[in-house]
């Protein structure tokens, strides 16, 4: 009886503040549509964002050095926006009705005027730029310079780079906490949780994210002071005290997880997983989480966006039972 209270006791230290009961029964999502993107199939997609005016959904296609501009009322794609090679990240400024595509292969930052659905200036960074986030009252976005272990800052009311912080790590996925008016990024070759303040742009913190390997996938849960991190090399998802600067959790997940999205509506947690799922966390409250289910997607989806208001989760696919395609999938939540 000893040594199975001392084994229950390290697996709770271990697991953190975890539950092991799902709080529904059966499958979280359920796919409702799906319709096919200009192609060509079979080519890496990448991040995805809502602009919530137009009720559009922006999709980066990698690397068919393309972005799709696509109506969510009707699933149509409305335009096909060129000159983005490698698009990575894509972050929509709501203020000047613009998005901005993170371009590898010939690094810069595109600027998209979603009137024109065009790029219209292009901003020389260093390499392989990725993840962005968008700063609203500071007027800036900040992009993650992969490769160049950068993170560029852009005054979007010049569309100018003001300043490049530079780090002795790759920089992961950036995200702006409009409640503490910080910036947070992941330095993923040294697991650390960067803070930046954008009244002046410094680096104001560095914490260590624990047992989180790679920490690439960010996002953030602002009101509960609370961000989320999918730790590529060792397939967990991991939650981050943002007051005491700590780790407070940690879920297994899928293997090969990537981007990570919250539904503060539904308190869900979803982690697209490269491997063939969608890893999906429930919030029980801010220091406890349950793992519900990894739910299954075609291989090679290993990104995804949510829907605040419908709550549908959008996920591209380059692969469908083995054959390549240009995809898009739609997913309805259910057992809420």
């Amino acid at each position: 009886m000893r040594t199975c209270l001392w084994f229950l006791c390290v697996l709770v230290s271990m697991t953190g503040a975890v539950k092991l009961l799902s709080p529904t029964s059966g499958p979280t999502l359920k796919k409702v549509a799906e319709f096919d993107l200009p192609g060509p199939p079979g080519k890496r997609f990448d991040y995805l964002t809502i602009d919530p005016d137009d009720h559009y959904l922006i999709s980066a296609h990698l690397a068919a050095k393309q972005t799709y501009v696509i109506d969510l009322a009707t699933n149509k794609v409305v335009a096909t926006v060129t000159d983005t090679p490698g698009a990575e990240g894509v972050e929509y400024v709501p203020d000047l009705h613009k998005f901005y595509t993170s371009n590898a292969y010939d690094n810069t930052i595109g600027v998209v005027d979603l009137k024109q659905m065009k790029v219209i200036k292009k901003l020389k960074t260093e390499a392989k730029p990725d993840g962005s986030t968008y700063a609203a009252p500071f007027h800036k976005l900040y992009v993650s310079d992969e490769r160049g272990k950068a993170e560029a800052i852009v005054d979007v009311t010049k569309d100018e780079i003001v300043k490049t912080l530079h780090f002795d790590s790759e920089t992961g996925m950036p995200q702006y906490d409009p409640v503490a008016k910080k910036v947070y990024v992941n330095l993923q070759d040294q697991n650390i949780f960067a803070v930046i303040d954008p009244t002046n742009d410094e680096v104001v913190g560095r914490y260590p994210v624990g047992r989180c390997k790679g920490n690439h996938g960010m996002s953030l849960d602002p009101e509960h002071h609370r961000a989320f991190l999918s730790c590529e090399d060792n397939n967990l998802m991991m939650v981050f005290d943002l007051d005491k600067h700590e780790p407070i959790a940690f879920l297994p997940m899928a293997d090969g997880p990537d981007v990570i999205k919250f539904d503060p509506a539904l308190n869900r947690i979803y982690v697209a997983c490269y491997s063939g799922a969608i890893s999906v966390f429930h919030q029980d409250d801010p220091n406890h989480y349950t793992k519900i289910e990894d739910f299954k997607v075609p291989h090679a989806v290993h990104t995804l966006a949510v829907d605040l208001q419908t709550h549908r989760v959008y996920t591209p696919e380059q692969e469908a039972e083995g054959k390549p395609v240009a995809r898009m999938t739609v997913y309805e939540a259910i057992g809420q």
